[in-house]
């Protein structure tokens, strides 16, 4: 269907040096530190922008489930917070979402919910798919 790409350049050291992220769309192009990872510091970092598209992915999704089993959704707003733990390791990802559709029932939501969960391509993504690597060192 469709490849998207993006690119990062780190320059120094780990904690002294910086970087910058940008989507391949030229949508975003912004800085990123060991400060604005790991504390507190101006800029974005990789977890901020994972959680954005599985918040996006996850909306989306939902909304497609819901319009095909005839519901017509008004809005959904979710938030994804990413748990940054020591390793460093992405712990845990928690979807927070809340969706103005009329005329459904809580349960029949719940599971259309849930389903979007399971199935977006962002979700299916972070459950581990393989990872091809082309590394080359230049002089």
């Amino acid at each position: 269907m469709t490849e998207r790409s993006s690119s990062a350049v780190w320059n120094g050291t780990l904690k002294e040096g910086s970087g910058t992220m940008k989507v391949g769309s030229g949508a975003y192009d912004g800085p990123f530190t060991y400060a604005s990872r790991f504390e507190t510091g101006p800029g974005t970092n990789p977890e901020e922008l994972i959680g954005a598209a599985h918040a996006g992915c996850y909306s989306m999704f939902l909304s497609a489930l819901l319009t095909n089993a005839g519901y017509t959704p008004i809005s959904i707003q979710t938030t994804a917070t990413v748990h940054l733990e020591e390793g460093p390791t992405i712990t845990l990802i928690e979807l927070d979402t809340d969706a103005q559709v009329p005329e459904i029932d809580q349960a029949a939501f719940l599971e259309h919910a849930q389903s979007a969960k399971e199935k977006c391509p962002v979700s299916k993504a972070l459950a581990g798919p393989e990872i091809k690597l082309n590394a080359r060192l230049v002089q």
